[in-house]
């Protein structure tokens, strides 16, 4: 018992220090144990919310999810510019490109914009809160909690390890793809007024879909070539990647696919 409490100590210790030491002062980044407890709150929200919230009222939230989500088109937008100016500065490759540990100003400005797409993705856990609150329970799926969960911890190990390199390519897709996302929730916020407008979801749901097959591709390929970049992160990118687009896959097919034949039939 004494070893294997010894060996955990050992392994903390490791995990504490072993991490760039320019990212470690920001906030949430030297320990998991912030993340950790961020996470944890998040699943007992999950988990409690629906029972707090069945004999309240539904609460619509406009102006709320209004603000929050152009809030996020905003910061969306700035991440996307940040990731894609940077990397064109710092004359990024897009097939092999190892971290910048450096103090530089271009290899620190990559830093910033990946600690901020780390902290969105703490921000983005509002999206299951205005559910709960708003009684669109049937919302929160696996899919939406596995989701939201893990982009948490694997972007807490990217800005902890590797905040740079090849990761800016999936902060800067995924920024991008969120610009248009967020747009849509915020167009979705404004009421039944909009809905003919928001023709589009289905397409929006093919963006993300094209975006991890996107990924899995650009980790896949250091994966067979010599890139000073870990394999472990490329590995771990590659196994995620394939498994949000499963999801995806399904969820596409039953909301597009299955219903329209049902719908036929």
């Amino acid at each position: 018992m004494a070893s294997t409490w010894q060996k955990t100590q050992e392994f903390y210790n490791w995990i504490l220090e072993s991490g760039d030491p320019r990212t470690d002062p920001w906030p949430l980044v030297y320990s998991p144990v912030p993340v950790t407890l961020v996470f944890s709150c998040y699943l007992l929200l999950v988990a409690l919310g629906p029972r707090c919230m069945r004999r309240r009222r539904r609460l619509q939230l406009r102006a709320p999810l209004l603000a929050h989500n152009l809030a996020m088109v905003a910061l969306s937008s700035y991440m996307f510019y940040e990731f894609l100016v940077t990397s064109v500065l710092a004359n990024y490759s897009y097939l092999c490109q190892p971290v910048d540990y450096s103090r530089s100003e271009l290899g620190m400005r990559m830093a910033r914009v990946c600690w901020w797409f780390f902290f969105s993705k703490v921000i983005e856990l509002l999206d299951t809160v205005f559910l709960i609150l708003r009684k669109k329970q049937e919302q929160v799926t696996f899919l939406h909690v596995y989701h939201h969960g893990s982009m948490l911890f694997n972007w807490w190990s990217g800005v902890k390890y590797v905040p740079g390199g090849q990761a800016f390519f999936i902060g800067m897709l995924n920024s991008f793809v969120h610009i248009f996302m967020y747009g849509y929730y915020a167009l979705a916020s404004l009421g039944p007024r909009m809905r003919r407008h928001l023709w589009w979801k289905r397409y929006l749901t093919i963006l993300q879909l094209c975006q991890f097959v996107a990924v899995a591709a650009h980790s896949s390929y250091n994966l067979f070539t010599e890139c000073p970049f870990p394999d472990g992160f490329n590995t771990a990118v590659f196994l995620y990647s394939l498994s949000l687009l499963a999801l995806f896959l399904h969820f596409y097919y039953g909301t597009y696919v299955r219903r329209k034949q049902e719908k036929l039939a």
